[in-house]
């Protein structure tokens, strides 16, 4: 590899040939400020914030670091106070158009701007002039747009992009640019997948999730209502890190300690309701192979993914399974089961989950989700927002107690931890076929779907059989594999798993927020999933049909069996074809 000899504040530096000056700064230890820039994203020198001086022979000049090349004998600075002072000016003119109501802004103290604007003592600015004024887009059940607190960076835009759906972009020119729909269109009037990555990336509080906390709270307050909570497989590895914790810290007793303080009546587990997904998954499987059903199956756990599918691929919807998410079948199971052995009225329960996913909030007002006549799930919160209950109750999450869930939703396996990592609900369906086909008593390790890779191939044997399996994470790489499903599979696939976000839930829209230089410089998909593999390591019983409670539940409730006419009321769904908007 050819090498390029260079000096950063006078320190010797030998990087790759094609690197950037960002990338240099970056390997010896130095953080040059960046709003608008995502490694292999967003490299698009638009803030001006990474400005640095730099010398090749001419004399030093300001440069964007994020995109000027190093060259040979090259030298820079990156903190003068030529380069202090435009950057505050940068981020004055800035501040010129933005509203700064930080102190009720729920990205304060987590803010990439306000931080900045802390470090280099801006606290006002002298720029004063027009100002545009934008409203708020409440169109969508699962996030708001907030255009008045946007800084042009494009994050969003190149998220969206990445997620090949692109719903959002630049509008207009020069002063008047601004980020959103083509044709003025509120977002609920695009295709938009609800998947939310473009908040988890907005360095400001122009994008964030629809905040329903203030349901929960008033049913908490309410003493008419049992109010139950359930929590993602993802959420014990990721809500740590709203309170500090290192990434990828399983805080799972913690957590549900500190939802039990805020007045819960149940903390049950979404594991249970991933465990039951994976027998009533694996049983459709089984039963389509022997039946000859539609092949291959594609797993419906996550609900970006299922929008996706019935905005771009609607003649494809037949290949979906037809099982609720583990949210849906949790909340189902608490609204039937659960009531009637607790004695009390469905319609009394207020049935609230802690999800990674902001797509979530859209699941739960699905049609065809109620099996006891009332929706499944009734609040649907990102791990940020339950967070943030815990923060307003003034919690001190680190002191709490490890404590248990509550029966009896509380029993679960290895495969439910595993489900908030890509390649996980493939590897749990796969364990439980293969005991019930191959007589199987240990648990598979199916190394080959792991990993953040965005598609993963492997061949399981079962019953005799070879078959063909995929896993794919992020919508642009379900749209590759969707593309070869409709040129008529010349894979061969057999058995197909998809998650809307890139790395899977642990990835999630509603999962905790990092700077972005965090995410630039930290695989956090793969050090959040490490939580959940090591946690599956550690469990007595790694396949979901080995669930205690799931044998009790068929044995009491869905008495006709996997797949039974009582489980497919309560535990599957059906899929609705949206305008196509194939591209």
């Amino acid at each position: 590899m050819e090498m390029v000899n260079l000096k950063i504040n006078g320190m010797s530096v030998s990087v790759p040939k094609g690197s950037t000056i960002l990338d240099a700064a970056r390997q010896t230890g130095i953080e040059i400020p960046t709003l608008c820039y995502m490694k292999k994203k967003n490299e698009i020198g638009a803030c001006r914030i990474c400005i640095v001086e730099a010398n090749e022979g001419r004399g030093f000049r300001l440069v964007t670091s994020c995109v000027y090349p190093v060259s040979e004998g090259m030298e820079v600075l990156t903190n003068s106070d030529k380069i202090q002072k435009a950057r505050k000016t940068t981020l004055e003119l800035i501040l010129s158009t933005h509203d700064k109501s930080c102190l009720s802004c729920v990205r304060s103290t987590n803010c990439e701007l306000q931080k900045l604007c802390n470090e280099y003592g801006v606290d006002q600015t002298s720029y004063e002039g027009a100002k545009p004024h934008y409203e708020k887009d409440y169109s969508t059940p699962h996030l708001v747009r907030d255009n008045n607190k946007c800084i042009l960076c494009r994050r969003c835009v190149a998220a969206c992009k990445e997620q090949f759906v692109s719903v959002i972009g630049a509008n207009d020119r020069g002063f008047d640019t601004s980020i959103g729909q083509a044709f003025g269109l509120s977002l609920a009037d695009t295709p938009c997948i609800s998947c939310g990555q473009c908040t988890v990336v907005c360095p400001t509080g122009a994008l964030t999730e629809r905040d329903d906390t203030d349901k929960v709270w008033a049913a908490l307050a309410d003493p008419t209502k049992h109010v139950v909570v359930q929590t993602a497989p993802s959420v014990r590895a990721q809500i740590g890190e709203c309170f500090g914790m290192p990434i990828g810290t399983n805080v799972e007793g913690k957590m549900v300690a500190g939802l039990r303080r805020l007045g819960f009546d149940k903390v049950f587990d979404t594991d249970f309701g991933a465990d039951l997904t994976i027998v009533e998954e694996a049983n459709e499987l089984v039963e389509r192979i022997k039946n000859g059903g539609t092949l291959p199956m594609i797993t419906s756990c996550s609900p970006g993914w299922v929008k996706f599918c019935e905005l771009y691929y609607p003649d494809l919807l037949a290949h979906l399974s037809s099982c609720k998410s583990p949210q849906q079948m949790t909340g189902a199971v608490i609204k039937t089961y659960y009531a009637e052995k607790m004695g009390i009225d469905p319609k009394d329960i207020v049935s609230v989950s802690i999800m990674p996913c902001t797509a979530k909030k859209f699941e739960i007002g699905r049609e065809d989700q109620s099996a006891a006549g009332v929706p499944d799930v009734d609040v649907a919160l990102t791990t940020r927002e339950a967070a943030r209950m815990l923060q307003r109750l003034g919690v001190k999450f680190d002191a709490l107690p490890d404590e248990e869930f509550d029966s009896p939703l509380a029993d679960d396996t290895g495969a439910a931890v595993i489900f908030g990592a890509t390649g996980g609900v493939m590897e749990a369906a796969v364990r439980t076929a293969n005991a019930w086909l191959n007589g199987a008593t240990e648990a598979i390790e199916l190394e080959a779907v792991r990993g953040t890779d965005s598609i993963k191939e492997a061949t399981v044997n079962l019953a005799g059989t070879d078959l063909k399996i995929a896993v794919a994470s992020g919508a642009a790489a379900a749209k590759e594999v969707m593309d070869k499903l409709a040129a008529g599979n010349p894979e061969g696939w057999g058995f197909i798993e998809i998650m809307g976000c890139p790395g899977g839930c642990v990835n999630g829209g509603g999962q905790p927020i990092q700077p972005q230089y965090i995410r630039d410089t930290v695989d956090i998909k793969a050090v959040r999933a490490k939580a959940l593999y090591d946690q599956d390591k550690e469990m007595p019983l790694r396949m979901s049909h080995e669930s205690p409670l799931i044998k009790k539940i068929y044995e009491e409730w869905y008495t006709d069996g996997f797949g039974g006419h009582k489980a497919h009321h309560d535990l599957h769904t059906s899929y609705v074809a949206r305008e196509k908007f194939k591209k």
